[in-house]
């Protein structure tokens, strides 16, 4: 039995885990196990590894959510509209890839992640208490155009899509660390189910490898979990932190050197 095996599992089990324990916390889940499977399974197409990336994530995205939501409570109202919005605009995301190109977007994001990071420093409090706005016609029109919009990149780039919801939904709805990273799952699961219904009827899923990823990543999803909402707020905020800026140095390499 151990022999049909893929040699790969292991690996791929602990980039899995380990992915899903991130991303539980602050998101940003896809920036290891994404270059992880192009590491170790680079004889697979992109498009198939980026399905079983999704497959993956979804189980883990999703057993985060529903553990957040049992023990954190945020504002249901706009997090399900921008959901809604993200899961339709994730459509468009994707087919604009044919028609857009990634390089260009890079400095923007770039530019947009550095000036998150900015704000979050000089800003001492934020995040840090949990304020959390009257909902009204204002507040449901932000969650549907914020929804729309990182739908649309995470279908048509990625990286980042956690620490950018995390950020908005502190910044126009007065959640702290902790609620925001919930209420970010949430909307992260209906990207990651809008792209499976794309990758899964067109065959780019090693489902061999992406059952058995998904269970690792909710495993650790469930450890980040449990480790955010004993941490609270301070050790999101810290992970938050670091994660920005580990995105900003993988997109200012991106860009400078053309990779």
């Amino acid at each position: 039995m151990l022999e049909l095996l893929p040699p790969e599992l292991p690996w791929l089990l602990v980039i899995a885990f380990t992915a899903g324990l991130v991303d539980a916390a602050v998101g940003g889940g896809g920036l290891i196990q994404l270059p992880g499977l192009f590491t170790v399974l680079p004889q697979h197409t992109p498009a198939a590894l980026l399905g079983t990336n999704k497959f993956s994530s979804m189980f883990g995205t999703g057993a985060a959510a529903w553990r957040y939501a049992r023990s954190v409570r945020f504002p249901w109202r706009p997090v399900l509209l921008a959901a809604t919005a993200a899961f339709a605009c994730s459509f468009l995301g994707a087919t604009a890839v044919s028609l857009l190109s990634k390089e260009a977007v890079r400095p923007l994001v770039l530019a947009l992640l550095i000036v998150m990071l900015g704000y979050t420093l000089v800003k001492k409090d934020f995040g840090a208490l949990h304020r959390p706005r009257v909902i009204g016609r204002r507040e449901l029109a932000i969650a549907l155009l914020m929804g729309g919009v990182i739908g649309f990149y995470d279908g048509f780039f990625g990286p980042g899509t956690g620490s950018f919801l995390i950020f908005l939904f502190i910044r126009f709805f007065g959640l702290d660390f902790l609620r925001a990273s919930a209420a970010s799952k949430v909307v992260n699961l209906a990207t990651n189910v809008a792209a499976l219904v794309f990758f899964v009827p067109s065959g780019n899923v090693l489902l061999a490898l992406a059952v058995p990823m998904a269970a690792a990543n909710v495993g650790g999803a469930v450890v980040g979990t449990r480790m955010a909402l004993r941490g609270r707020t301070p050790l999101i905020r810290r992970f938050f932190l670091i994660l920005v800026v580990v995105l900003i140095s993988r997109m200012a390499w991106d860009t400078f050197t053309g990779a």
